[in-house]
């Protein structure tokens, strides 16, 4: 059956909330209920930045990725961080992620982005294989600091 991508809808939260719990236990955080409800909220929200999409072969929901555009301080147009993108295990392999970081690309290309970009944990080894092939990497080591 082939795949298809779009915009998450309300009636798919269900199939969504395991996908995006996978997708922390996976880096090892957990998330409060409000703040799940309210991620899934901003999602739905056509007037907020953050989207999220999802990969659906048939009615099975198998991967998503969430995304926002931003502006940039040395570029005229818009950028887009990538956040989040999980894949059930089942589909790993088999072009799921690929598909959803091409659809992000496809958007961004006919809104006007100048780039794309995302971060993954160095322990990563299995989603870096397919990120070299989609991407450059940057060699930029990120810094944060919690408030």
């Amino acid at each position: 059956m082939p795949l298809t991508i779009r915009p998450l809808e309300p009636a798919d939260r269900s199939a969504w909330e395991p996908l995006f719990t996978g997708y922390l236990a996976f880096y090892k955080r957990e998330m409060p209920a409000e703040v799940m409800a309210e991620c899934w909220r901003r999602f739905m929200d056509k007037a907020h930045v953050v989207e999220a999409h999802g990969a659906f072969e048939g009615e099975k929901l198998l991967g998503i990725v969430h995304f926002f555009p931003h502006a940039n301080t040395s570029l005229l147009q818009d950028v887009c961080y990538l956040q989040d993108l999980f894949t059930v295990p089942g589909a790993r392999g088999k072009g799921v992620g690929r598909a959803l970081i091409e659809h992000v690309y496809a958007i961004g290309a006919e809104r006007g982005w100048a780039r794309v970009y995302w971060h993954t944990h160095e322990t990563n080894a299995e989603a870096q294989v397919l990120y070299n092939k989609v991407a450059e990497r940057s060699g930029f080591i990120v810094y944060r600091h919690n408030l």
